[in-house]
């Protein structure tokens, strides 16, 4: 009986040992990140943007909406490597803000209700879930996509610009296509009313996010 107790006692003091090791850790690695500061405005004074283009064969409609809430989380370091890897990043874009290029036509077929604006108004949101370092200053970017508030597993490429003397980048190029069938969107049934035996599904975005 004193036996099974000496065992009893030491499986809760491991179990004790092993949740608050876990705890530290958890507390550590979260104090490790530190926001990047990022400019509400590019370099000539304008909202971030981002731009964005649906291919469809023979012609593509190109427009841009407003990027808001852009965040990058970085682990600093003191040594000469890529300074994004493990980076956090995540950004929010309006549907309601998309313009299109060229002119009020695309502009209103873009903003077709059910191809980006949902019923509840819900803004594009892009959470990263890991990075992958590709070459200097270049990443691979997984994480999670939102649209019309369904959520699905993306991957952007993400390019730091920086001066060569200079360790952290000054401005960010993400860029990134997305296949919309996997939001069940039919680009051609929702704008032209009529779905194409071969249907409209890639979209492709890139984007300039200054650092400062």
């Amino acid at each position: 009986m004193k036996k099974i107790k000496t065992i009893g006692l030491s499986v809760v003091v491991l179990a004790t040992i092993i949740v608050a090791s876990g705890f530290t850790l958890s507390s550590y690695t979260s104090s490790l990140y530190e926001k990047v500061e990022v400019g509400p405005s590019n370099e000539n004074g304008q909202l971030q943007t981002v731009n964005m283009f649906v291919t469809h064969g023979h012609c593509s409609t190109p427009f841009g909406g407003i990027v808001d809430n852009f965040s990058v989380d970085l682990v600093p370091r003191s040594d000469m490597g890529n300074p994004l890897e493990n980076m956090k990043i995540s950004f929010e874009i309006d549907p309601n803000s998309f313009n299109a290029c060229r002119g009020d036509e695309l502009t209103d077929r873009v903003k077709t209700p059910g191809l980006f604006i949902g019923e509840n108004d819900e803004k594009i949101t892009f959470k990263s879930t890991n990075v992958y370092t590709m070459g200097v200053d270049w990443y691979q970017v997984n994480g999670k996509l939102s649209i019309k508030g369904v959520e699905n597993d993306v991957k952007l490429f993400v390019t730091g610009i920086r001066d060569p003397k200079e360790t952290m980048p000054s401005s960010l190029v993400l860029e990134g296509q997305l296949d919309l069938l996997d939001w069940d969107i039919d680009y051609d049934k929702i704008v032209n009313g009529k779905s194409d035996p071969h249907p409209t599904k890639w979209m492709y975005l890139n984007m300039k996010i200054e650092m400062s």
